[in-house]
């Protein structure tokens, strides 16, 4: 794997919206994030140090993602705390909402936007990234995850690292139905057409998607 490789940053992921007034609201005004730019068609938020556009959709299909958040591994219960009332915790067993990833050494808890796309906030206990300050929307630190979907995940997995030279996450091996790429503060998980999105039954569908990754200096824009 490519030896230079220090860390993938998700710049910008740019995504499709049936509802592009509400979303502004569920964002901003919910969430209490930043607009950074908005017109009739699209809205740029800023998501610490990412940003997140939603474009107004002109197909029939209702665009559903899923998108993580990192937020300071300390603040998993502020989070949960700070969510009451903004959004439902989706349950990951009969009682508890909060996902254990003990490969990962991670937790996290998922929510749905207005679109009924399938956010994550994920607490990475191996960054050491600490907050004084009560958690807020400005509290979460970047898009750390994108899901990509796809009809045959070992190919594209195999394109992007010939191509790009993304590692395999080295917490989580490869496999025919679930791959991520990246690392803790970076990920895009490659995951089969249909091939339900954790902890829901939502089914992944392939919506149209275009994600800026940063490896140090270096920018690049996929589009899927």
């Amino acid at each position: 794997m490519h030896s230079t490789f220090v860390s993938m940053d998700i710049q910008e992921i740019k995504i499709e919206t049936k509802a592009l007034e509400a979303t502004l609201s569920f964002y901003t005004e919910l969430l209490g994030l930043e607009l950074l730019y908005k017109s009739k068609e699209h809205i740029c938020i800023s998501v610490g140090t990412s940003v997140l556009t939603f474009i107004k959709s002109k197909g029939p299909e209702h665009p559903v993602y899923h998108i993580a958040f990192n937020i300071p591994p300390g603040q998993l219960q502020q989070s949960i705390d700070w969510l009451h009332g903004k959004a439902d915790l989706l349950p990951v067993t009969e009682s508890n909402v909060v996902a254990a990833f003990e490969n990962w050494n991670a937790n996290a808890v998922y929510f749905l936007d207005n679109n009924g796309n399938l956010l994550e906030f994920i607490a990475r206990h191996d960054l050491s990234i600490a907050s004084d300050e009560p958690f807020s929307g400005h509290s979460i630190l970047c898009i750390s995850e994108i899901g990509v979907v796809t009809e045959q995940v070992p190919q594209l997995a195999n394109q992007l690292i010939s191509t790009y030279e993304l590692p395999i996450f080295s917490k989580q091996p490869r496999a025919d139905n679930f791959t991520a790429l990246g690392d803790d503060n970076g990920l895009l998980i490659l995951v089969e057409n249909r091939r339900n999105w954790f902890p829901t039954k939502i089914p992944a569908e392939k919506f149209p998607l275009s994600i800026l990754i940063r490896e140090g200096l270096l920018s690049r824009e996929l589009l899927f």
